[in-house]
């Protein structure tokens, strides 16, 4: 891909300074991944642009790209997943979200295939795949909502304002080169009472450390933010939310965060 069309200039997606330092040991040409003078954060410097990630780059391209180059696995891999596998980081959410969002109206921003969310919650969903926004679109409409094909940073200020139960980020917030826009949008169109989930990869992660630059979680270019705890809390609270941390007991060794998010004034 050629970098015309890659956003060259991108500042820091959580205080918007210019001034950041490569980290060359994670920063495979033409890929440049910075870290932030002032707060830190960890991000892709030169993203493409959106119109790449919906197809050049889009995910079920990259994840399968991935998964054949590395094999899923280095010395340490089995080890890590037998700890997370024991700890049950892989179970599914669903009694979760149903919980914190009422059987509510549920938006899953970059929702995939779409089925994520299930009865008796009503699923709405956006996504910038052309082929999984198709299908989750069918989906969702049998089941009362509807799916909005685009970027989640842009496609979410179409709904309406306090219109959802909860949002859902699950795998999404490490592609949104436009982090505070799509949070602050989130704000928007939650109610009072609504809870954001995000789930992101752990950047401050044991295995991380130990790995390096084969660790799993860099996927070069369409992850375009690296989190830790700390640094997804900050831009959080920019947005007015207040951090509440799901995975306590396996976060050092899990290569994922997992929170819930609560409007601070409600």
């Amino acid at each position: 891909m050629a970098l015309d069309h890659t956003d060259v200039n991108r500042t820091c997606p959580a205080c918007g300074s210019k001034d950041a330092n490569s980290v060359s040991a994670y920063s495979p040409k033409p890929w440049d991944v910075v870290s932030c003078d002032p707060c830190q954060f960890v991000f892709l410097r030169n993203p493409p642009a959106y119109e790449a990630l919906e197809e050049d780059f889009a995910w079920e391209k990259t994840y399968e790209a991935k998964k054949s180059a590395s094999n899923g696995s280095t010395p340490f891999s089995p080890m890590a997943r037998k700890i997370r596998n024991g700890l049950g980081m892989y179970r599914d959410k669903t009694p979760q979200f149903r919980k914190w969002f009422n059987d509510g109206l549920v938006l899953d921003i970059g929702c995939g295939w779409g089925q994520r969310i299930k009865s008796p919650m009503t699923p709405f969903g956006i996504e910038l795949s052309v082929e999984m926004h198709s299908k989750a679109d069918a989906w969702m409409r049998q089941q009362g909502g509807y799916c909005l094909h685009g970027p989640g940073a842009e496609a979410i200020w179409d709904f309406p304002a306090e219109h959802f139960d909860g949002v859902v980020m699950f795998s999404y917030l490490e592609h949104e080169s436009a982090v505070m826009k799509v949070l602050d949008g989130a704000y928007r169109a939650l109610k009072p009472s609504g809870g954001v989930f995000i789930r992101v990869p752990n950047y401050a992660s044991f295995n991380r450390r130990v790995i390096g630059p084969k660790w799993c979680g860099f996927r070069y270019p369409d992850h375009v933010n690296y989190f830790t705890l700390q640094s997804l809390s900050d831009v959080a609270a920019r947005a007015g939310f207040t951090t509440h941390l799901v995975n306590k007991f396996s976060l050092p060794v899990d290569d994922n965060i997992t929170v819930l998010l609560r409007k601070t004034n409600s």
